[in-house]
Protein backbone atom coordinates (compact mmCIF):
# COMPACT_ATOMS: atom_id res chain seq x y z
CA UNK A 1 0.00 0.00 0.00
CA UNK A 2 1.31 3.32 -0.77
CA UNK A 3 1.60 5.43 2.63
CA UNK A 4 -1.02 6.28 4.24
CA UNK A 5 -3.12 9.91 3.49
CA UNK A 6 -5.60 10.49 6.75
CA UNK A 7 -7.22 13.02 7.82
CA UNK A 8 -4.69 16.29 9.62
CA UNK A 9 -1.65 14.84 7.55
CA UNK A 10 -1.18 14.84 3.60
CA UNK A 11 -4.45 16.05 2.90
CA UNK A 12 -5.00 18.36 5.42
CA UNK A 13 -6.16 22.10 4.18
CA UNK A 14 -6.66 24.97 5.86
CA UNK A 15 -10.20 26.62 6.40
CA UNK A 16 -11.52 28.14 2.96
CA UNK A 17 -10.81 31.48 4.43
CA UNK A 18 -6.83 30.87 4.54
CA UNK A 19 -6.59 30.16 0.83
CA UNK A 20 -8.47 26.50 0.48
CA UNK A 21 -11.43 26.18 -2.47
CA UNK A 22 -14.64 27.59 -1.01
CA UNK A 23 -17.31 25.17 -0.12
CA UNK A 24 -20.21 24.58 -2.03
CA UNK A 25 -22.48 26.67 0.19
CA UNK A 26 -20.53 29.86 -0.59
CA UNK A 27 -20.78 29.57 -4.70
CA UNK A 28 -24.91 29.34 -3.70
CA UNK A 29 -24.77 32.88 -2.04
CA UNK A 30 -25.11 35.07 -4.73
CA UNK A 31 -28.23 33.25 -6.75
CA UNK A 32 -30.07 32.83 -3.36
CA UNK A 33 -29.78 36.33 -2.36
CA UNK A 34 -30.84 37.31 -5.81
CA UNK A 35 -33.76 35.11 -5.52
CA UNK A 36 -35.15 36.10 -2.13
CA UNK A 37 -34.78 39.88 -2.86
CA UNK A 38 -37.00 39.35 -5.97
CA UNK A 39 -39.31 37.11 -4.45
CA UNK A 40 -39.32 39.06 -1.46
CA UNK A 41 -40.14 42.71 -3.42
CA UNK A 42 -42.72 40.35 -5.73
CA UNK A 43 -45.02 38.73 -2.93
CA UNK A 44 -45.03 41.88 -1.09
CA UNK A 45 -48.40 44.46 -0.97
CA UNK A 46 -45.72 47.08 -0.41
CA UNK A 47 -42.73 48.24 -2.19
CA UNK A 48 -39.34 47.24 0.48
CA UNK A 49 -36.46 49.07 0.91
CA UNK A 50 -34.14 45.77 0.31
CA UNK A 51 -32.94 47.10 -3.04
CA UNK A 52 -29.80 47.79 -1.14
CA UNK A 53 -29.10 44.06 -0.55
CA UNK A 54 -27.96 43.72 -4.05
CA UNK A 55 -25.25 45.72 -3.73
CA UNK A 56 -23.83 42.41 -1.81
CA UNK A 57 -24.21 40.52 -5.01
CA UNK A 58 -21.25 40.85 -6.96
CA UNK A 59 -19.21 40.84 -3.81
CA UNK A 60 -20.07 37.93 -2.90
CA UNK A 61 -19.86 36.39 -6.20
CA UNK A 62 -16.21 37.21 -6.17
CA UNK A 63 -15.48 34.38 -3.28
CA UNK A 64 -15.62 31.67 -5.51
CA UNK A 65 -16.63 32.98 -9.43
CA UNK A 66 -14.43 34.06 -12.29
CA UNK A 67 -14.55 37.28 -13.59
CA UNK A 68 -16.82 36.51 -16.34
CA UNK A 69 -19.46 35.10 -14.07
CA UNK A 70 -18.77 38.30 -11.21
CA UNK A 71 -19.77 40.23 -14.32
CA UNK A 72 -22.61 38.44 -15.17
CA UNK A 73 -23.99 39.21 -11.72
CA UNK A 74 -23.34 42.69 -11.66
CA UNK A 75 -24.87 43.22 -15.15
CA UNK A 76 -28.11 41.29 -13.58
CA UNK A 77 -28.16 43.36 -10.64
CA UNK A 78 -28.38 46.54 -12.75
CA UNK A 79 -30.96 45.51 -15.06
CA UNK A 80 -33.28 44.24 -12.22
CA UNK A 81 -32.90 47.53 -10.73
CA UNK A 82 -33.82 49.20 -13.82
CA UNK A 83 -37.10 47.59 -13.76
CA UNK A 84 -39.86 49.77 -12.48
CA UNK A 85 -42.38 47.30 -11.90
CA UNK A 86 -39.55 45.47 -9.03
CA UNK A 87 -38.62 49.46 -7.20
CA UNK A 88 -35.75 48.69 -6.33
CA UNK A 89 -33.90 51.99 -7.12
CA UNK A 90 -36.10 54.03 -4.24
CA UNK A 91 -34.39 57.44 -4.24
CA UNK A 92 -33.13 57.23 -0.81
CA UNK A 93 -32.30 53.51 -0.35
CA UNK A 94 -30.15 52.29 -3.51
CA UNK A 95 -28.08 54.57 -5.68
CA UNK A 96 -27.92 53.09 -8.75
CA UNK A 97 -24.43 54.00 -9.56
CA UNK A 98 -23.16 52.89 -6.27
CA UNK A 99 -24.39 49.39 -6.82
CA UNK A 100 -22.97 49.64 -10.93
CA UNK A 101 -19.47 51.05 -9.44
CA UNK A 102 -19.14 47.65 -6.94
CA UNK A 103 -20.04 45.63 -9.67
CA UNK A 104 -17.25 47.11 -12.17
CA UNK A 105 -14.47 46.71 -8.45
CA UNK A 106 -16.01 42.96 -8.14
CA UNK A 107 -14.95 42.12 -11.34
CA UNK A 108 -11.24 43.73 -10.85
CA UNK A 109 -10.96 41.94 -7.59
CA UNK A 110 -12.45 38.63 -9.19
CA UNK A 111 -9.79 38.92 -11.90
CA UNK A 112 -6.70 39.40 -9.60
CA UNK A 113 -8.29 36.63 -7.42
CA UNK A 114 -8.24 33.81 -10.53
CA UNK A 115 -4.68 35.39 -11.09
CA UNK A 116 -3.48 34.56 -8.06
CA UNK A 117 -5.46 31.31 -7.26
CA UNK A 118 -3.74 29.80 -11.16
CA UNK A 119 -0.14 30.70 -9.55
CA UNK A 120 -0.93 29.65 -6.30
CA UNK A 121 -1.87 26.01 -7.79
CA UNK A 122 1.12 26.46 -10.12
CA UNK A 123 3.79 26.85 -6.73
CA UNK A 124 1.95 23.79 -4.90
CA UNK A 125 1.71 21.68 -8.07
CA UNK A 126 5.57 21.94 -7.74
CA UNK A 127 5.83 22.43 -4.11
CA UNK A 128 4.54 19.15 -3.77
CA UNK A 129 6.63 17.09 -6.79
CA UNK A 130 9.84 18.55 -5.15
CA UNK A 131 8.42 16.71 -1.87
CA UNK A 132 7.54 13.63 -3.29
CA UNK A 133 11.00 13.16 -4.99
CA UNK A 134 12.94 13.65 -1.04
CA UNK A 135 9.86 11.29 0.35
CA UNK A 136 8.15 9.41 -2.08
CA UNK A 137 5.29 7.05 -1.54
CA UNK A 138 5.78 4.05 0.02
CA UNK A 139 5.54 1.11 -2.03
CA UNK A 140 3.51 -1.86 -0.96
CA UNK A 141 6.23 -4.58 -1.22
CA UNK A 142 10.03 -4.32 -1.11
CA UNK A 143 11.56 -7.56 -2.30
CA UNK A 144 10.53 -10.10 0.08
CA UNK A 145 9.19 -7.26 2.86
CA UNK A 146 5.53 -6.03 2.10
CA UNK A 147 5.74 -2.35 3.89
CA UNK A 148 2.64 -0.40 5.78
CA UNK A 149 3.50 3.54 6.22
CA UNK A 150 1.48 6.41 7.74
CA UNK A 151 3.40 9.73 7.84
CA UNK A 152 1.49 13.33 8.96
CA UNK A 153 3.68 16.00 9.33
CA UNK A 154 3.44 18.90 11.83
CA UNK A 155 3.66 21.91 9.76
CA UNK A 156 0.57 22.21 7.40
CA UNK A 157 0.38 22.20 3.76
CA UNK A 158 3.83 20.37 3.61
CA UNK A 159 4.32 16.53 2.72
CA UNK A 160 7.58 16.34 4.52
CA UNK A 161 8.34 17.28 8.02
CA UNK A 162 10.99 16.33 9.88
CA UNK A 163 10.39 12.60 10.18
CA UNK A 164 11.47 9.89 7.35
CA UNK A 165 11.60 6.65 6.03
CA UNK A 166 12.25 4.52 3.09
CA UNK A 167 12.44 0.79 2.51
CA UNK A 168 15.02 0.21 -0.66
CA UNK A 169 16.00 -3.34 -2.00
CA UNK A 170 19.57 -3.98 -2.34
CA UNK A 171 22.88 -6.50 -2.92
CA UNK A 172 22.96 -7.36 0.60
CA UNK A 173 19.38 -7.51 1.20
CA UNK A 174 16.25 -5.04 1.65
CA UNK A 175 17.02 -2.35 4.55
CA UNK A 176 14.55 -0.04 6.11
CA UNK A 177 15.39 3.52 7.56
CA UNK A 178 13.47 5.56 9.91
CA UNK A 179 14.58 8.97 11.36
CA UNK A 180 14.00 12.02 12.73
CA UNK A 181 15.92 15.23 12.59
CA UNK A 182 15.95 18.25 14.36
CA UNK A 183 13.16 20.59 14.49
CA UNK A 184 9.80 19.88 11.71
CA UNK A 185 8.26 21.28 8.61
CA UNK A 186 9.97 23.14 6.13
CA UNK A 187 13.30 24.02 7.85
CA UNK A 188 13.80 20.41 8.53
CA UNK A 189 13.48 19.08 4.91
CA UNK A 190 17.05 20.12 3.89
CA UNK A 191 18.70 17.27 6.34
CA UNK A 192 15.72 14.48 5.37
CA UNK A 193 16.41 15.20 1.52
CA UNK A 194 20.41 14.85 2.07
CA UNK A 195 19.91 11.77 4.91
CA UNK A 196 17.78 9.86 2.52
CA UNK A 197 20.55 10.24 -0.34
CA UNK A 198 22.94 9.16 1.87
CA UNK A 199 20.74 6.09 2.91
CA UNK A 200 19.89 5.02 -0.79
CA UNK A 201 24.12 4.81 -1.46
CA UNK A 202 24.18 2.90 1.59
CA UNK A 203 22.20 0.31 0.15
CA UNK A 204 24.22 0.09 -2.76
CA UNK A 205 27.69 0.19 -1.77
CA UNK A 206 27.95 -0.33 2.22
CA UNK A 207 28.04 -4.08 3.33
CA UNK A 208 27.57 -3.72 6.68
CA UNK A 209 24.97 -1.93 8.51
CA UNK A 210 27.33 -0.11 11.28
CA UNK A 211 29.16 1.32 7.83
CA UNK A 212 25.82 2.15 6.64
CA UNK A 213 24.98 4.28 9.85
CA UNK A 214 28.46 5.75 9.89
CA UNK A 215 27.82 7.22 6.72
CA UNK A 216 24.72 8.96 7.60
CA UNK A 217 26.45 10.28 10.56
CA UNK A 218 29.19 11.97 8.63
CA UNK A 219 26.84 12.92 6.06
CA UNK A 220 25.50 15.21 8.92
CA UNK A 221 28.91 16.07 10.61
CA UNK A 222 29.59 17.28 6.86
CA UNK A 223 26.57 19.45 6.51
CA UNK A 224 26.94 20.99 10.07
CA UNK A 225 30.91 22.23 9.25
CA UNK A 226 29.72 24.36 6.60
CA UNK A 227 27.17 26.09 8.61
CA UNK A 228 27.44 28.18 11.65
CA UNK A 229 26.02 27.50 14.76
CA UNK A 230 24.10 24.32 12.25
CA UNK A 231 23.77 22.12 15.29
CA UNK A 232 22.07 19.26 12.92
CA UNK A 233 21.26 15.86 14.62
CA UNK A 234 19.26 13.41 14.02
CA UNK A 235 18.22 10.06 15.57
CA UNK A 236 17.45 6.92 12.91
CA UNK A 237 16.51 3.56 13.21
CA UNK A 238 18.34 1.10 10.33
CA UNK A 239 17.19 -2.11 9.84
CA UNK A 240 18.17 -4.84 7.16
CA UNK A 241 16.81 -8.16 6.12
CA UNK A 242 19.44 -10.29 4.66
CA UNK A 243 18.40 -12.16 1.60
CA UNK A 244 17.28 -15.80 2.43
CA UNK A 245 17.59 -15.79 6.26
CA UNK A 246 14.98 -15.35 8.48
CA UNK A 247 16.14 -12.92 10.86
CA UNK A 248 16.59 -8.85 10.91
CA UNK A 249 19.66 -7.29 11.81
CA UNK A 250 19.26 -3.68 13.29
CA UNK A 251 21.13 -0.46 14.44
CA UNK A 252 19.77 2.38 16.30
CA UNK A 253 21.14 5.74 16.32
CA UNK A 254 19.23 7.20 19.63
CA UNK A 255 15.98 5.94 18.18
CA UNK A 256 14.25 3.65 19.89
CA UNK A 257 13.80 -0.02 18.75
CA UNK A 258 11.11 -1.65 16.71
CA UNK A 259 8.06 -3.40 18.30
CA UNK A 260 7.98 -7.34 17.34
CA UNK A 261 4.47 -8.15 16.60
CA UNK A 262 4.34 -11.90 17.07
CA UNK A 263 0.88 -13.87 17.21
CA UNK A 264 -0.89 -11.13 18.36
CA UNK A 265 1.38 -10.02 21.49
CA UNK A 266 3.72 -7.34 21.39
CA UNK A 267 7.21 -7.72 22.21
CA UNK A 268 9.82 -4.53 23.23
CA UNK A 269 13.34 -5.46 21.31
CA UNK A 270 16.23 -4.97 23.54
CA UNK A 271 18.61 -3.22 21.42
CA UNK A 272 21.46 -0.76 22.71
CA UNK A 273 20.74 2.74 21.55
CA UNK A 274 23.90 4.61 19.89
CA UNK A 275 24.86 8.20 19.43
CA UNK A 276 22.38 10.05 17.09
CA UNK A 277 23.47 11.02 14.26
CA UNK A 278 25.32 14.59 13.43
CA UNK A 279 27.12 14.61 16.91
CA UNK A 280 30.41 13.15 15.97
CA UNK A 281 30.53 10.87 18.59
CA UNK A 282 30.45 7.57 16.21
CA UNK A 283 34.40 6.90 16.69
CA UNK A 284 34.31 7.20 20.49
CA UNK A 285 31.03 4.97 20.75
CA UNK A 286 29.74 3.04 17.65
CA UNK A 287 26.42 1.44 17.83
CA UNK A 288 25.93 -1.77 18.16
CA UNK A 289 24.46 -4.30 15.71
CA UNK A 290 21.24 -6.53 17.39
CA UNK A 291 19.72 -9.43 15.70
CA UNK A 292 16.73 -10.66 15.98
CA UNK A 293 15.34 -13.97 14.88
CA UNK A 294 11.98 -13.88 13.05
CA UNK A 295 9.11 -16.55 12.84
CA UNK A 296 6.62 -16.98 10.16
CA UNK A 297 3.84 -14.08 10.27
CA UNK A 298 6.29 -11.81 12.35
CA UNK A 299 5.70 -7.98 11.71
CA UNK A 300 8.16 -5.18 12.72
CA UNK A 301 6.67 -1.90 13.88
CA UNK A 302 8.33 0.97 14.25
CA UNK A 303 6.78 4.82 14.94
CA UNK A 304 8.52 8.12 15.64
CA UNK A 305 8.48 10.20 19.16
CA UNK A 306 5.22 12.03 17.55
CA UNK A 307 3.54 8.76 18.63
CA UNK A 308 5.27 7.47 21.21
CA UNK A 309 5.79 11.14 22.94
CA UNK A 310 1.73 12.11 22.46
CA UNK A 311 -0.07 13.26 25.57
CA UNK A 312 -3.18 13.69 26.49
CA UNK A 313 -4.64 16.19 28.73
CA UNK A 314 -3.40 15.20 31.66
CA UNK A 315 0.22 15.13 30.44
CA UNK A 316 0.58 11.01 30.36
CA UNK A 317 2.24 9.73 27.29
CA UNK A 318 0.64 7.89 24.78
CA UNK A 319 0.90 3.93 25.94
CA UNK A 320 1.99 2.24 22.24
CA UNK A 321 2.74 -1.21 23.51
CA UNK A 322 -0.35 -1.57 25.63
CA UNK A 323 -2.13 0.56 22.74
CA UNK A 324 -0.48 -1.62 19.71
CA UNK A 325 -1.47 -4.67 21.67
CA UNK A 326 -5.38 -4.44 21.19
CA UNK A 327 -4.51 -3.72 17.47
CA UNK A 328 -2.17 -6.15 17.20
CA UNK A 329 -3.89 -8.77 15.43
CA UNK A 330 -5.26 -6.58 12.54
CA UNK A 331 -3.73 -6.68 9.14
CA UNK A 332 -0.72 -4.17 8.57
CA UNK A 333 -2.91 -1.41 7.08
CA UNK A 334 -5.79 -1.42 9.27
CA UNK A 335 -2.96 -1.69 12.06
CA UNK A 336 -1.57 1.77 11.02
CA UNK A 337 -5.03 3.64 10.67
CA UNK A 338 -6.45 1.99 14.09
CA UNK A 339 -2.68 3.52 15.65
CA UNK A 340 -3.60 6.80 14.22
CA UNK A 341 -7.19 7.38 15.40
CA UNK A 342 -6.38 5.98 19.03
CA UNK A 343 -3.54 8.41 18.98
CA UNK A 344 -5.86 11.30 17.63
CA UNK A 345 -8.44 10.60 20.02
CA UNK A 346 -5.83 10.46 23.14
CA UNK A 347 -4.08 13.82 22.08
CA UNK A 348 -5.91 16.65 22.35
CA UNK A 349 -3.50 18.47 19.64
CA UNK A 350 -0.74 16.59 18.04
CA UNK A 351 2.04 19.74 17.26
CA UNK A 352 4.89 16.71 16.46
CA UNK A 353 6.07 15.05 13.30
CA UNK A 354 4.32 11.72 12.99
CA UNK A 355 4.94 8.46 11.31
CA UNK A 356 4.19 5.10 11.77
CA UNK A 357 6.25 2.01 9.33
CA UNK A 358 5.16 -1.72 9.59
CA UNK A 359 7.61 -4.02 7.68
CA UNK A 360 6.35 -7.69 7.20
CA UNK A 361 8.68 -10.18 5.79
CA UNK A 362 8.23 -12.50 3.59
CA UNK A 363 10.65 -15.89 5.11
CA UNK A 364 12.19 -18.52 3.21
CA UNK A 365 9.73 -21.18 2.10
CA UNK A 366 6.71 -19.23 3.27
Amino acid sequence: MATKAVPGRRDDYPGWLRGSPPPRWVRLLPPVLLAGVLVGQLVSDEPLEIGFLLGAIPSLAVLSYGPLATAAFGAVVVVLMNVPALHLDRPGNTDLLTIGFIAVLSVFVSLVRSRRDAHLVTVRSVAEAAQFAVLPPLPERVGPVRCSGLYRPAQRETLVGGDFFEVRDGPFGVRAVMGDVQGHGLSAVGTVASLLGAFRETVLDQRDLEAAAARLDRRLVVDSASVDHAELFATALLLEFPPDTGRVRLVSCGHPAPLLLRGGKVLEIDAEPGPPLGLGFFELSPPKVRTVELGPGDRLFMASDGVSEGRDATGAFYPLPDRLAVFAGEPSDALVDHVWKDLVLFCPSIRDDVSVLVLSPQLPGD
